[in-house]
């Protein structure tokens, strides 16, 4: 049933997002978050297949313009704000086994809320993990400047404590060169093993690729879409090239 080799690109658009209305499909220079992510999916050689996991009719017309796939809809259940990766996973594995019998070694997961990713980056991550046999998965993360050893949590008496479970305050003020260097996971590109998945019901593994990449932006709120705004207008990007060759924005699009 599992196809070796063969890799899925699947990406999440629930509708209900609380922070920016409609987050998925709002428009940078004219194209939704959405198509940025099936354009960086397209745009990998080693992805055969785009999947888009949306709860909304209009985001799966929206996600089938721009190119992807829609051929279920996720269940409301799978589609609220504390709902984990793992039920829309499960979900998409469920159905593609169900009615048609075949399933990818791997899933390229892409978040719609990181637009500004670069192709090469994208690419030599599918790479990396198609290399790794005893991989669980990829992640993608970029350094934590600050460490997370240095931080306080406030006690019920008024008091401060570490963070960390049995470092004291003082410990916590040596100089941040003495800590481990940490890594924030950014939703920039993350490579799922699907066997994996569906014995363990889990999305990662305890085999996970490290992935170092530069920070990125990752839109959580209106700002950080006026900073993307900003940056596509005084950087070259290769996914909007390809949208503006192949697709008219989303306020002219048929759907």
């Amino acid at each position: 049933m599992i196809e070796k080799g063969l890799m899925y690109a699947i990406i999440p658009a629930r509708s209900g997002s609380k922070g920016v209305k409609n987050k998925n499909i709002r428009c940078v220079k004219g194209y939704p978050l959405l198509a940025y992510a099936i354009a960086a999916a397209a745009n990998c050689r080693l992805v055969s297949r785009t999947l888009v996991s949306t709860d909304s009719e209009e985001y799966a017309a929206i996600a089938r313009y721009y190119g992807a796939e829609t051929p279920f809809l996720r269940p409301a259940e799978y589609a609220a704000d504390t709902s984990p990766d793992i039920e829309f996973m499960e979900h998409a594995i469920g159905w593609l086994a169900d009615n048609e019998g075949k399933l990818p070694e791997f899933f390229m997961h892409l978040r719609p809320t990181s637009p500004l990713r670069e192709q090469a980056i994208v690419d030599a991550a599918a790479e990396k993990m198609l290399a790794d046999p005893r991989a669980t998965s990829l992640r993608s993360a970029h350094k934590q400047v600050f460490p997370p050893y240095k931080m306080f949590c406030v006690r019920e008496d008024g008091y401060y404590r570490s963070f960390m479970p049995g470092m004291t305050i003082d410990e916590a003020n040596n100089p941040r060169q003495d800590f481990d260097q940490v890594y924030t996971p950014d939703g920039y590109v993350d490579i799922l093993r699907t066997s994996f998945i569906r014995e363990n019901h889990l999305m990662h593994g305890d085999r996970v690729i490290s992935y170092v990449i530069p920070k990125a932006v990752d839109v959580d709120a209106k700002e950080d879409l006026e900073y993307i705004e900003f940056v596509v207008e005084h950087k070259e990007s290769g996914l909007l090239d390809y949208l503006r060759a192949n697709f008219l924005p989303l306020s002219e699009a048929p759907v």
